[in-house]
């Protein structure tokens, strides 16, 4: 058998008449080569079937092509029914396939792997890291940034900067008015006991999403029901039922996450409750199988693949040096009306 050689930077710089020096400058993207011997580089390239060196370019760029999503949960949390981390990674997948880089998926759901992860972006594996689906006030990210590490967070970080005044950019939606804009719905339908299934206090579309509902029902003068969730199916079903025991006569709902909205028409089915006759039920998130709940579910949408899309151009933008950058980018959220409510 046969095997045929791998085409060397010298034999690129043969076939376009040029230096090794000026192949490898072309090969790493400088601008600095006059446009036909870019050309004539380029051609060769193509011809011969040359693939750099990634090792060696690395070298000489300082870059590793490699960018780090890090997601503080268990595997069996990313990988389960939750259709956030999904669409998160497909829109930071998109951006960096269109920018030629790899992504590097790492999850982070224990301080043995916090760990972990700081040793790898601090030996240099990955030229930038992203944080989506943060839960307290993780110091991470600004351990991180602190080190000259680009970041970039998808949430707004609950931590203060740290002790070097770090201060670690994100990319957000507007929870808190999205879920005013779905509580006066309810109560423009003339809804009065309106409760809510909130979500995990230790993170902030959970803290947000609760802030909206209860100035809301501030603003109408209306009581407050309150029951948690952790934006599981699961714990809709749990707090949906909870909510009934304490108050039968709820007309209403506003539910943090269309994952725990499915739980609660769940359980307001096994109750024997009409929706939206006897409940009003809204979710958050416009997840696609919302249309095809039964009923189709009033929501948020939230921009969650545009939010990931977002977040690695606005990294992409930090590796590169530039400047002026914002430091939060919060999207529009927009309620969705169907039967639910």
């Amino acid at each position: 058998m046969v095997t045929r050689e791998r085409p060397t930077l010298e034999a690129v710089a043969r076939r376009a008449g040029v230096s090794r020096a000026t192949v490898s400058r072309v090969v790493n993207g400088s601008t600095s080569v006059a446009a036909s011997i870019r050309e004539a580089v380029t051609r060769a390239v193509d011809e011969l079937g040359y693939v750099p060196n990634q090792a060696a370019r690395s070298l000489v760029t300082q870059r590793t092509e490699s960018i780090a999503l890090i997601l503080p949960e268990t595997a069996n949390r990313v990988f389960s029914d939750d259709l956030f981390f999904p669409a998160i990674i497909r829109g930071v997948g998109v951006e960096l396939e269109a920018a030629d880089k790899q992504l590097v998926l790492m999850m982070a759901g224990s301080l043995k792997s916090h760990g972990r992860v700081e040793r790898y972006a601090v030996a240099g594996h990955v030229d930038g890291v992203m944080f989506a689906s943060m839960h307290g006030e993780d110091p991470l990210p600004g351990t991180l940034a602190s080190l000259g590490i680009p970041v970039i967070c998808s949430g707004r970080p609950l931590s203060l900067p740290n002790l070097r005044g770090t201060q670690v950019p994100y990319v957000d939606v507007d929870h808190f008015g999205g879920v005013c804009a779905a509580v006066r719905h309810l109560v423009a339908a003339g809804r009065r006991r309106i409760a809510t299934i909130a979500g995990p206090q230790d993170m902030v579309a959970g803290i947000d999403r609760l802030a909206g509902y209860q100035a809301t029902l501030d603003e109408a003068g209306l009581a407050q029901h309150v029951a948690l969730g952790d934006f599981t199916r699961e714990s809709g079903i749990q707090a949906m039922r909870t909510l009934l025991a304490d108050d039968p006569k709820l007309d209403a709902v506003f539910v943090a996450s269309d994952m725990m909205a499915h739980g609660a028409l769940i359980a307001l089915k096994d109750a024997g409750r009409r929706v939206p006759s006897d409940v009003a039920v809204i979710g958050f998130d416009d997840f696609e199988i919302s249309r095809y709940s039964d009923p189709p579910l009033t929501t948020v949408r939230q921009p969650i693949a545009d939010m990931g899309r977002t977040m690695a151009r606005q990294l992409l933008r930090l590796i590169n040096g530039e400047h002026g950058l914002p430091d939060a980018v919060v999207l529009p959220t927009e309620l969705v009306v169907r039967e639910s409510a």
